[in-house]
């Protein structure tokens, strides 16, 4: 039997995340026990923003968005989401 290590109380989420970044979860939670959750009322926080953008891109981005049948504020929600991901990927890789 392995003995895992005690999760310690954390003051907030900045301080779990720190410990985490710097801790394997490995030696904290037995996995092989682990069991699948879903949150099915669970939803994202969402915060309203404004943007200035030009009338054509607006345009450009309604008919890419009516093509995929989708509302294009949708479609710029995942243009960003895709972009942020990259853009990510790209910064760990340097």
């Amino acid at each position: 039997m392995i003995n895992f290590k005690k999760i310690p109380a954390f003051k907030n989420e900045d301080a779990e995340r720190k410990f985490w970044a710097t801790h394997d979860a490995t030696d904290y939670v037995d996995w092989r026990k682990a069991q699948r959750v879903r949150f099915p009322n669970l939803k994202p926080t969402l915060r309203t923003i404004s943007i200035r953008l030009p009338e054509h891109l607006i345009g450009d981005l309604k008919a890419l968005a009516n093509e995929r049948d989708i509302p294009y504020q949708a479609l710029l929600k995942q243009f960003l989401a895709e972009r942020v991901e990259r853009e990510w990927r790209h910064h760990r890789a340097a």
